[in-house]
């Protein structure tokens, strides 16, 4: 499998990144893992093929944009390496869309994020399927 990051890979649907956020919202599930929070939603009705991503690093931790790009090109090529294990579940029991928000005050090495980002992807990995909702059951 070749492993590339493409447009169809990423969050851009203004809609789907304001449910992401919603504060309150039910369908939305998270958890810490230093340096990262991650936020993901499962899509009952049609999932995409594969699941889109979205990184955000803080204008409020990083002040000059190229730091900030810095880490996220980081952050992005750590998950185009790893991503392979969250692709090799079924559509169903993976997340549609997932958030990776940058929470450290400092820029870390790749090492640091690599290792961080592997143990996202496998805790995404061992998610309990009762995330999922069986739309037989709702």
């Amino acid at each position: 499998m070749k492993q590339t990051f493409g447009k169809n890979e990423r969050l851009c649907s203004p809609r789907i990144i304001g449910r992401l956020f919603k504060r309150g919202s039910t369908e939305i599930h998270t958890f810490y893992l230093f340096p990262f929070r991650v936020l993901y939603i499962y899509e009952t009705q049609s999932p995409p093929p594969l699941p889109q991503v979205l990184f955000s690093v803080s204008k409020k931790s990083f002040k000059k944009a190229v730091d900030r790009n810095l880490v996220r090109r980081r952050c992005k090529e750590a998950y185009r390496l790893q991503k392979e294990s969250l692709l090799s579940l079924s559509a169903e029991a993976r997340p549609s869309y997932i958030a990776f928000l940058y929470l450290a005050k400092e820029i870390t090495s790749y090492d640091v994020i690599e290792t961080a980002m592997r143990q996202t992807l496998k805790r995404l990995e061992r998610l309990p399927s009762s995330h999922q909702r069986n739309p037989s059951n709702s």
